[in-house]
């Protein structure tokens, strides 16, 4: 095996290590896909051992540099882009939605907060197949999330979601509350997020950008909708 290759296989060796073990210590479970970020710009003629010592850098890097790497788990997923380590849990996360300013132009991101508390930002583009994960993460979310929530709600909680409150028998703002039963649907129209009710009543709330959870809130909704009305 030349130099290279004793490299690029030492480099992946390391980046795995690291990886492997913040997810044993956030317990993320059993491994299910890994997604890269694609090589692009004058990394594509970087050699070998120019990438390994980017990888063992102390400050990190870009987060399109060939060390960036999004690998999801059953429980949650782990970022690693140079130094930097992020794991983030889906029972524990808040995940937000917002549009970002990057070199390739105004693009969609997902806002996470991991489980040291800090914050972590997936772009569209940042990763190979960005439609997919931010799929599979958002929908992780929900089906970690709702049903504690679910629960929360029958003993009588009240759960926040920005400038948005959910109980188990109606939504509200500041201003305004529907009642489950007269609730259609929750949708995001032009960056802000529409409580749709009966014929056409809609109570606006603040932009999508400020909603904690919204996958969450969107999936309660449809589910105490839905309740609402099979008891009326």
């Amino acid at each position: 095996m030349n130099g290279a290759a004793d490299d690029r296989e030492r480099a992946e060796e390391l980046l795995l290590a690291r990886i492997s073990a913040t997810a044993g210590r956030a317990r993320l479970g059993r491994r299910r896909v890994t997604y890269r970020a694609p090589l692009t710009g004058p990394w594509r003629r970087r050699s070998v051992t120019a990438w390994l010592r980017y990888l063992l850098r102390a400050d990190g890097g870009p987060a399109r540099s060939p060390a960036s790497r999004l690998d999801l788990y059953e429980h949650g997923l782990t970022v690693a882009v140079g130094r930097r380590m992020h794991a983030v849990r889906f029972d524990a996360t808040v995940v937000r939605r917002c549009t970002v300013l990057t070199s390739r132009g105004v693009t969609g991101a997902l806002v996470l907060v991991d489980v040291q508390g800090a914050r972590v930002v997936l772009r569209r583009g940042d990763f190979a197949r960005s439609q997919e994960w931010w799929s599979v993460i958002c929908g992780a979310v929900v089906a970690a999330q709702v049903p504690r929530a679910l629960d929360a709600l029958r003993q009588g909680a009240r759960l926040e979601f920005g400038s948005l409150w959910v109980t188990a028998d109606a939504v509200g703002s500041a201003r305004t509350s529907l009642r489950w039963s007269e609730v259609q649907r929750i949708e995001v129209r032009n960056g802000f997020v529409a409580v749709r009710a009966d014929g056409r009543r809609l109570m606006w709330a603040t932009g999508a950008s400020g909603i904690p959870n919204l996958c969450v809130l969107r999936s309660l909704a449809e589910h105490l909708a839905r309740a609402g009305r099979d008891d009326d």
